[in-house]
Parts: C-alpha cells; sequence; structure tokens
C-alpha cells in the first residue's frame, strides 16, 4: 500500500475525532521549524467548532475493541491501514514545508494492546521532535489503559493530550463500548491535571462526547461535562453528534447526526464556562433537553421571564450577560460607559451592543423598545425563532419568510 493509500485511510478514518483544538502552548523554535505559541496557532475552525488546521490522522485504524459506534470497530470490515512512526514525520513534515497545516493531531486505534500503541505513538513524536526537529504544535490521545509511565514520556513530547470519556454516562459506556473503562479514562485525566505545568502538556487537556448514541437527556449530558471541568481542569469538552454509520440493535435508528442538538450544547458548554451559569439553569427535570428551535440562553430567558426585561442602566455584570445577545464585550463596554451618561437605545446602536435578541429583554432609562404591552411569551418566543430561521436562511429566501414581497 502506498503512503497515499495510507493517508486516504487514516485521515478519512480520523474525521469523527472532534477533540482537537491548538491553544495555550508555549513550545518555542530552538533552531528547528515550527512553533506554538500561547495565544494558539492560525486555525480555522468549522461550523460545528472542528478545528481544520492541524494534520489530523489516526496511526492505524486497526483496534482490538469493537465499541458499537465506531466504523474502526474490529467487527467492521472496513479497509485498513498502518502508518510507520517515519512514515507519520514524512507526511507531517512535508505538510508543513508546503504550508498546508501548522501542526499534527495524532490519534489511534488500539493495536495488540494499549501499551504497545502508545510506545508506537511515542516513538513517532520522539522522531518528530528529535529528528526533524518539530516544535510546531501536538496533540495526541492518549489511549486509556496504558501505563502512569508512558501518559507521563507521551505528556512531555506534546502540546495537549486527550483522552475522550466517548459516552455522557457510564451505562451507555458499558452498553455501546463493552471494552472500555472509565476509570481507565479518568485515571488519565487525572493524571494529567496534577502533572499539568509549562513543559506536561502546557495547552492542558480535552475530551469528547458521542451525543444521541445513548439515552442520555441533555441536562445529564450537561451535568456531566460541568463534572469534568470541576474535577480535571478540561480546557474543553467536545460533543460530537452520532453518526448512524454502523447497524446495531444497541444504537437508535436515526437518518442523519443529531447536529442541532449539538450545536445547543456547544453554546449552553458556552454558557457554563464563561457566562457564570449552573447546569441546574439551564436545565432541570421538567425541561431535561433543550429547546431546539432556540438558543439556551433565550430559551433561559423565556422560562424565566420575571426576571426580565432588565435596565440597562441597573444591572450588575452578571445580570447583564444573562441577557440574550449582551456576552462579556458588550456587558463591559454598558457598565463603563454609564459612569458617564445614562444609556438610551441610541446609545447602545452607537456602541455596537447587537440588538436583535437583547432588544426583547431590556429596558433603556426606564424604556422597552417599543409597547411594554407585548411584553409577553408568545410574542417574544415567535420573534426569535423568526430571527433563527431568517439567520440559518440563504438571503435570497429571506423576504418570503418575514412576509415580503
Amino acid at each position: 500500500m502506498t503512503l497515499k493509500e495510507k493517508l486516504i485511510i487514516l485521515s478519512d478514518a480520523a474525521k469523527y475525532d472532534a477533540s482537537c483544538s491548538s491553544s495555550g502552548s508555549t513550545r518555542k523554535n530552538k533552531n528547528g521549524i515550527g512553533s506554538a505559541q500561547v495565544f494558539g496557532l492560525c486555525h480555522s475552525f468549522s461550523a460545528d467548532g472542528r478545528c481544520v488546521s492541524l494534520l489530523k490522522i489516526l496511526m492505524t485504524n486497526c483496534c482490538i475493541f469493537d465499541c458499537k459506534y465506531c466504523l474502526n470497530r474490529k467487527s467492521n470490515s472496513v479497509k485498513r491501514a498502518v502508518f510507520t512512526p517515519e512514515e507519520i514525520c514524512t507526511i507531517t513534515i512535508n505538510f508543513y514545508k508546503r504550508n498546508y497545516i501548522e501542526g499534527l493531531f495524532l490519534s489511534s486505534g488500539i493495536i495488540k494492546n494499549p501499551n504497545y500503541t502508545m510506545e508506537k505513538m511515542i516513538e513517532t513524536i520522539t522522531l518528530l521532535r528529535k529528528k526533524y526537529h518539530f516544535n510546531g504544535y501536538i496533540h495526541a490521545k492518549a489511549i486509556p489503559g496504558a501505563s502512569e509511565y508512558l501518559v507521563k514520556k507521551l505528556g512531555l513530547l506534546v502540546d495537549r493530550l486527550s483522552v475522550n470519556v466517548e459516552l455522557p454516562s457510564e451505562n451507555g459506556l458499558k452498553l455501546l463500548a463493552p471494552d472500555k473503562e472509565s476509570d481507565k479514562i479518568t485515571s488519565i485525566m487525572k493524571l494529567v491535571k496534577e502533572s499539568h505545568s509549562r513543559i506536561f502538556t502546557p495547552a492542558g487537556q480535552t475530551t469528547q462526547m458521542i451525543i444521541g448514541a445513548g439515552k442520555e437527556t441533555d441536562q445529564e449530558i450537561l451535568k456531566r461535562s460541568e463534572g469534568l471541568y470541576g474535577s480535571y481542569k478540561l480546557k474543553r469538552v467536545f460533543y460530537s453528534a452520532y453518526i448512524p454509520i454502523n447497524k446495531d440493535s444497541l444504537l437508535p435508528s436515526l437518518s442523519i447526526p443529531p447536529l442541532k442538538r449539538e450545536q445547543r450544547l456547544y453554546q449552553a458548554d458556552w454558557l457554563l464556562r464563561y457566562y457564570n451559569y449552573k447546569v441546574d439553569q439551564i436545565l432541570d427535570e421538567k425541561h431535561p433537553n433543550f429547546n431546539v428551535l432556540l438558543d439556551p440562553k433565550a430559551d433561559y430567558a423565556l422560562r424565566h421571564l420575571k426576571e426580565f426585561p432588565k435596565e440597562i442602566n441597573k444591572s450588575s455584570y452578571y445580570e447583564l450577560l444573562k441577557v440574550p445577545g449582551i456576552g462579556p464585550t458588550s456587558a463591559k463596554k454598558i457598565i463603563s460607559s454609564r459612569k458617564y451618561f445614562t444609556i438610551e437605545w441610541k446609545d447602545l446602536q452607537k456602541m455596537g451592543i447587537s440588538l436583535k435578541r437583547a432588544k426583547y429583554f431590556i429596558l433603556c432609562n426606564g424604556k422597552y423598545f417599543t409597547s411594554q404591552s407585548i411584553f409577553n411569551k408568545e410574542f417574544i418566543e415567535k420573534n426569535l425563532i423568526l430571527e433563527e430561521k431568517v439567520a440559518e436562511t440563504p438571503l435570497s429566501k429571506q423576504l418570503s419568510l418575514w412576509g415580503e414581497t
């Protein structure tokens, strides 16, 4: 098999892993090629948040495990390939020199056993660092079940490590990935957290959950994420919509991936990390799943309409963050500006504050954006849903949505 044929197979096999991101590293160039700065690389992200600037490959798609949802499970009849360490180095360096990539994301199926797989990954990255003097960004996937010694050795070579929890619940893992053990996954997370330093995984760690393969609610998924952030100081939890590529009685009968659900989880995750929300504020037992027609912040506001409208000139920073359409930058602008003058509606526009959603939930100097008699859930929800539809619709079709000709 040629190197090109291997690359086609093993880059395609890696596309289902979403947990790669290149930021937070300070690895410097020491008479070699490439570098990874603290502000991250010049990378692009696809619409669903996936990083697309790294060479993203599997070392092999051969695997001794038989996870129900995985294309590369051992019971699947797919074309298999294995890169040698030297081959991965050749591709990485050639792609880097051609300016195709700025770093490497390396994962692998499990061949022979976890320790053997990790040893081959370490051999590969050691070659890149020592023989080819590649100082660029490298994100590697740690293999659950590998020894602590090997995890520590790999962590000293790479900028970021990740180990996938795979499924949001332990029951889901036992049912759909019976070869994997939750404690082996979390033990690596704990080790990375405790060993994290300027030279050991300087960009920290991430993980990924597959969404929709099991029966977990959105509330259960976010609860797991909240726990992972708190316990292991993860940089990010990635959510990957279940792709129905395998037939199995234990898998849901979906025709398309639940991408809208994935989007809502990413939006809610952002609220957890940057907006001071707790899971129980976003979802509860009566509302365990998101309204896919609205973003989670707007959905929260509609379910807690008694907290609104908020007066722009009096609300605290964290109260402003609860207003749909107002983020940290806008909230800081508002608080800074009102030291000098009373903010009116025209001032918000001059300040560049987006009012598309915010206008339904705020007052400016006691005034609603229109008659306060229409401050009700039905009116606001209808207009917010329409705004979402317009945002997702090609421009040529937007006029008809508004009822215009």
